[in-house]
């Protein structure tokens, strides 16, 4: 696996449109301190593009047998067509490569595993590109402190081989669209289409300004339904595959923020060494954030090693879900600086 961040870099303590007392605030209780913000014209295609050229290098694969691709991003390059065909034709994959793309955010990983794996498994290919990314930066507003000092942008890339002697991955994914609300873009899809007024910049409240093609977060929406729902997930998800969270060498929970993912942790009884973060370099990536975690914080271990890994992804739609896989000594290059 292999994960691209812009170059450009954004500091939190830089962030003035707040105080400096709640900017000290936010590092201490989000533990965002930088993020990576992509430049004008760098899309989540350009960094999965470029962690994909470097991981197909260094694994010697024959282009031409990779048979799917699946681009999971809510930042597509164009409305039409899927960006995955795109992408399948800048890598110079075969035309037998089925090639689509999933609408997920921060869930996003876990679903693409579980559908590569899938798909995989019936026979549909023996080699595989999962390709998760997301340039959140690009819809948050410099004046909403609810949300622009939290998001960063990468782009990741997992290659899967079929083996049928393989350990199996355990999955348990789950969906409740009747808090759709709480993470949403009003603005700029077929229900509610792009108007002049949905570029107005309206306050919604003390240091929150935004229009309505900017994300909008429902902050404590999301806390209550992220320590309602992800332990349930992750314990059930135990059960099914017989293993306890003793046997798991590493939990990488989706990077939303630090009092989400420590009041999981402890939820959970798990020690702070077993639970990684990328979250203070390089902020909420989105659907990135788990493999970005991973092979930022876990890249000796990945690479030298067997492990047993759990992870566990949740937000936008709302969605969310969790894995058990076992990795055995893969191919993980160092993260990626893309300059354009």
């Amino acid at each position: 696996m292999a994960a691209t961040v812009p170059g450009p870099r954004e500091h939190t303590a830089d962030y003035t449109w707040i105080s400096r007392k709640e900017r000290e605030s936010l590092i201490k209780n989000i533990g965002v301190e930088t993020r990576r913000v992509a430049p004008r014209g760098v899309t989540a295609a350009d960094l999965c593009v470029a962690a994909a050229e470097r991981l197909l290098e260094n694994l010697n694969w024959d282009r031409r047998e990779i048979e799917l691709l699946i681009f999971v991003s809510q930042s597509p390059d164009h409305l039409v067509p899927a960006t995955a065909c795109i992408v399948q034709n800048r890598l110079g994959l075969p035309h037998s490569c089925i090639a689509f793309d999933v609408g997920l955010g921060c869930s996003g990983y876990v679903y693409g595993l579980s559908l590569a794996g899938s798909m995989m498994q019936s026979g549909a290919s023996k080699k595989a590109l999962l390709m998760v990314g997301d340039i959140s930066t690009l819809t948050t507003s410099y004046r909403d402190k609810s949300t622009y000092p939290l998001f960063g942008d990468g782009g990741t890339v997992t290659a899967l081989e079929f083996n049928q002697k393989a350990p199996e991955m355990h999955f348990n994914l789950q969906t409740d669209g009747a808090g759709y609300r709480a993470l949403i873009i009003p603005d700029g899809g077929a229900r509610n289409r792009m108007s002049r007024k949905s570029f107005d910049i309206r306050k919604v409240s003390k240091g929150m300004y935004r229009s309505r093609l900017h994300l909008q977060l429902d902050g404590i929406e999301v806390f209550n339904f992220s320590l309602r729902e992800v332990v349930p997930n992750v314990k059930s998800l135990l059960k099914h595959a017989e293993q306890t969270m003793d046997g798991i060498d590493y939990l990488v929970f989706h990077q939303a923020n630090r009092l989400i993912t420590e009041t999981l942790r402890k939820m959970l009884k798990v020690d702070p060494a077993r639970v990684p973060y990328s979250l203070k370099e390089y902020g909420n990536t989105s659907g990135a954030s788990v493999p970005l975690t991973m092979v930022t914080q876990l890249r000796n271990q990945l690479t030298t090693g067997r492990l047993q890994l759990l992870l566990s992804a949740f937000g936008v739609g709302l969605s969310w879900g969790s894995v058990l896989l076992e990795t055995d000594r893969i191919v993980c290059p160092e993260v990626i600086e893309f300059t354009k």
